[in-house]
């Protein structure tokens, strides 16, 4: 059986002025780079759907993937292969030939922000991409936010309260409210982003220790 693909941002959006400013420097100063909204990556079946912040300057934003061609990526995709998750080698680049198995990923915004910083009317802005993202995927069970932007932006989407459940690193929520139909997990994580693993605050082992809570709740071991 095979699903439609949720609507995404047009390549030419403008609803965000500071980003599509930002979009149009990128791309006289990278004509080669992908410099439009990054659509989402994996199948429409999974029923885990990854959230992060936003695309990568010198990685999503020149690739058109989520996560792919910076350091997050390199963690990302590794721990996804290592838990089974992905088929096909990991090469930074959008041809490599990688296949995402009962995940998909996508970010809280669609456009690569300046400093790597969307403001709080962006992420609002870029809700309702989100909030069809997840209405779409038939067979979602779970959602994995990458950060306590993209919690709080999920949380929002579906119409709870940020309050009602506080980001926490290995954290793992059962949804009860908001605009849903069925349960639904929110399973939280620092974001895998090379400050992050820098500075000590996620570490790989720290990583895949949430992917080891969270799979057997959707029937992986």
């Amino acid at each position: 059986m095979s699903f439609e693909e949720p609507a995404a941002p047009p390549a030419d959006c403008r609803l965000c002025e500071r980003l599509l400013a930002f979009r149009r420097d990128n791309a006289e100063r990278y004509p080669a780079f992908h410099n439009a909204p990054v659509p989402s990556f994996g199948p429409v079946d999974a029923p885990l759907l990854i959230v992060g912040l936003a695309p990568g300057l010198k990685g999503a934003n020149q690739t058109g993937r989520p996560f792919t061609g910076d350091y997050a990526g390199d963690l990302l995709y590794a721990t996804l292969d290592k838990f089974g998750l992905s088929r096909g080698g990991y090469d930074r680049r959008p041809d490599d030939g990688l296949e995402l198995l009962g995940c998909r990923v996508t970010n809280a915004v669609r456009c690569v922000p300046p400093e790597n910083k969307p403001t709080t009317q962006e992420i609002r802005t870029c809700q309702p991409f989100l909030k069809t993202e997840i209405q779409a995927l038939p067979r979602l069970r779970a959602i994995l936010a990458l950060g306590a932007i993209a919690h709080g932006s999920v949380l929002q989407t579906l119409g709870i309260k940020k309050s009602a459940y506080r980001f926490a690193h290995g954290a793992l929520h059962e949804l009860e409210s908001g605009e849903l139909e069925g349960g639904l997990l929110l399973a939280d994580s620092y974001h895998c982003s090379r400050y992050n693993t820098n500075t000590g605050r996620l570490t790989a082992a720290m990583f895949e220790a949430v992917f080891e809570a969270l799979l057997p709740r959707l029937g992986r071991t």
